[in-house]
């Protein structure tokens, strides 16, 4: 159960993750499951690809395709909503640690 809420407060964390790298530069799913891996999130890809499906639906990342050696890899950048967004959610998430900090 403590896995189970745990998965669901990080989920936030890790949209935001998504939105920061995606404004840095274009990302696909694969370089974003092992940059959350390093920061400690156990994520399976079968849950990384509905988020970014869900997020390019809801406006805060846009899809581009690429052929990359014969396949099609599906590249996700930040839409001008999607850094909105990652502002405001930047602004409550500093006002927030610094409030519960040690």
């Amino acid at each position: 159960m403590e896995d189970r809420i745990l998965r669901k407060l990080f989920l936030g964390f890790i949209q935001i993750h998504i939105l920061h790298h995606a404004k840095e530069h274009p990302i696909y799913g694969t370089w974003m499951h092992e940059e959350l891996k390093e920061h400690g999130y156990e994520i399976s890809a079968g849950t990384l690809y509905p988020i970014l499906h869900n997020m390019e639906s809801d406006g805060l990342l846009q899809k581009e395709e690429r052929n990359v050696e014969g396949k099609i890899r599906k590249y996700y950048t930040a839409t001008a909503k999607g850094e909105e967004i990652l502002g405001q959610a930047r602004a409550q998430a500093y006002e927030l640690f610094k409030e519960i900090k040690d």
